[in-house]
């Protein structure tokens, strides 16, 4: 899950003729709508989650108002959003009900998300936009999906308590971040070589060579099984989860230990499959 990514797109309106925006204490809502949202942010492939389009950025503007108000800085909030992704992962393996625990980590990763929007629009609107928040930004990813993959692990082992399930969670947060260290490891390979961050073809570049290859991409493209290890997926899938196997009354977590179990497969899978769409394609070239 990618919502926003501070100081990555930094295309609000330059200053000159028609960029008065207010001091940050007299910003107005529509005025963080106006400079942090600039026009085609919903539309970024790859980087606008689908619940930052669906329903969080009619929302950021009102809290990115406040933050301006409180004084906050876009790298404040990207630590608050890394914290909120930390804690709800460690909400989730609580020995505690698990029907309440997952909704605790439900609630806290939809804060994620909206800090995650907000820090770019605060970002934006300060011209703050900077290399240190596109990192600080990637690293409250990993965190946050990491920490609620094990969290899972623990909710499906029914505590804090070593076994099987701890491990196969272990093995899901394992694959989440190798996954996102073989995109980033793209941009890292091509400045070593001397190379531009972004391929020269466009989408084409990231198309594998092999029609085999390309086809399987898109079929798993399309099926998008590999959204239900991204934090705000998965916090929804552990909290459909926890509310069957509250109606079952099953004396242990069956569902959330079927989650678990696929979300291990996926993230395993993925990470092949990702690793190989890579190389066959245009992309180290």
């Amino acid at each position: 899950m990618e919502a926003e990514l501070p100081g990555q797109n930094d295309s609000a309106a330059p200053p000159g003729d028609g960029d008065h925006r207010p001091h940050r204490k007299g910003a107005k809502v529509a005025d963080v709508r106006r400079y942090g949202q600039p026009p085609g942010l919903k539309d970024r492939r790859n980087e606008e989650h689908w619940a930052g389009r669906l329903y969080m950025r009619a929302l950021s503007p009102y809290f990115g108002w406040l933050a301006l108000r409180l004084g906050f800085s876009p790298n404040q909030l990207t630590y608050l959003m890394m914290a909120s992704g930390v804690i709800a992962g460690v909400v989730v393996s609580l020995p505690a009900p698990e029907l309440w625990t997952a909704i605790g980590g439900a609630v806290l990763i939809q804060v994620y998300l909206l800090l995650d929007c907000v820090d770019g629009e605060v970002a934006r609107y300060l011209r703050q936009t900077s290399v240190a928040g596109v990192f600080l930004d990637r690293i409250g990813h990993y965190l946050s999906e990491v920490s609620l993959l094990i969290g899972l692990g623990f909710m499906a082992q029914g505590g804090w308590k070593n076994g099987g399930w701890v491990e196969l969670g272990l093995v899901a947060a394992l694959g989440a971040a190798l996954i996102k260290a073989e995109t980033d490891n793209v941009v890292v390979a091509r400045a070593k070589s001397g190379l531009a961050a972004d391929p020269t073809g466009g989408d084409r570049a990231l198309r594998p060579r092999s029609t085999g290859i390309a086809l399987a991409r898109q079929a798993a493209s399309m099926l998008r099984f590999h959204r239900i290890i991204g934090a705000v997926e998965l916090s929804l899938l552990i909290l459909a989860a926890a509310v069957l196997d509250t109606v079952l009354g099953t004396e242990t977590p069956a569902a959330v230990r079927v989650l678990t179990v696929a979300v291990a497969a996926v993230a395993v899978l993925q990470t092949l499959l990702h690793l190989v769409s890579i190389l066959a394609s245009r992309r180290l070239k």
